[in-house]
């Protein structure tokens, strides 16, 4: 069963991930929209003719990370404490001697599924319109008189990414600390540094964009923002797949073979 579990969570944080990637598309369909300019969001916008297949491709992408990210935390919470047993995945379970419940891992599992959730209840609050392509839009928006929706997007999109950055850092550190994930252990911390950065850029665009002062590329930033966050929740999943593959009958693992050998 914590094998069958292991490769559940797996596959669908990778669909997860790539769901989050459909707003790609825009390359070879028309979508009237600057990628450079225009937020990820205003392509779900309710009067973009593509705005369904985006919000559609959004709640599918927050349901099967938050579903990915729970199967991950039951596993991990459901083995802390207790001693390894054959085909439960390293990642899941508190090392031999030592008790601790491995705080990161758990912290950033829950980061993770709070990101899913945020990400598929921003998909149910669209925005009315486009403010970046649309000036009377914007205008709009400036003076208050969009729909109410407009101000609780910006709040689920801040709280989805908020969380994914928790997510990313603390299961991050938690391959590292605790000898897990070697893919995610390798290129995780580029990977959060460069979504520093775009974060840094986004924030710093939006601000510019709501004082008047242009939009600094807006959506470039944003759009690296959301790749490299798919980017490492893929090879997240990777790593949890490798990490719990099932070894060949008659075959120990190689940390078992270890102690074996040195006992």
């Amino acid at each position: 069963m914590p094998g069958k579990v292991t490769r559940a969570s797996a596959v669908l944080l990778f669909l997860g991930a790539l769901a989050y990637t459909a707003w790609v598309l825009e390359v070879v369909v028309r979508t009237g929209l600057d990628p450079v300019r225009a937020y990820v969001s205003e392509l779900a916008a309710a009067d973009q003719p593509l705005g369904g297949l985006f919000r559609a491709t959004d709640l599918v992408a927050g349901l099967l990370v938050l579903a990915g990210a729970v199967l991950g935390l039951l596993a991990a919470r459901a083995a802390a404490g207790t001693a390894p047993e054959p085909g439960v995945p390293s990642w899941a379970r508190t090392d031999a001697g030592r008790s601790g419940r491995r705080p990161w891992l758990l912290a950033g599992w829950a980061a993770l599924a709070l990101f899913g959730a945020a990400t598929a209840v921003d998909s149910r609050l669209p925005l009315s319109c486009a403010p970046t392509a649309d000036p009377e839009c914007a205008a709009r928006e400036t003076a208050g008189l969009v729909p109410a929706t407009h101000t609780a997007h910006a709040v689920s999109s801040g709280l989805a990414m908020t969380a994914a950055l928790l997510a990313m850092v603390a299961l991050t550190v938690a391959a590292r600390r605790y000898g897990l994930w070697r893919p995610l252990a390798r290129t995780g911390p580029v990977l959060v540094a460069l979504e520093l950065a775009a974060t840094a850029w986004t924030l710093a665009a939006v601000a510019a964009f709501e004082s008047g002062r242009g939009l600094w590329a807006l959506g470039a930033g944003q759009r690296l923002q959301v790749l490299l966050v798919a980017v490492w929740t893929g090879v997240l999943a990777v790593s949890v797949a490798r990490e719990g593959a099932p070894t060949r009958r008659g075959h120990a693992p190689r940390a078992t073979a270890r102690r074996r050998s040195t006992g």
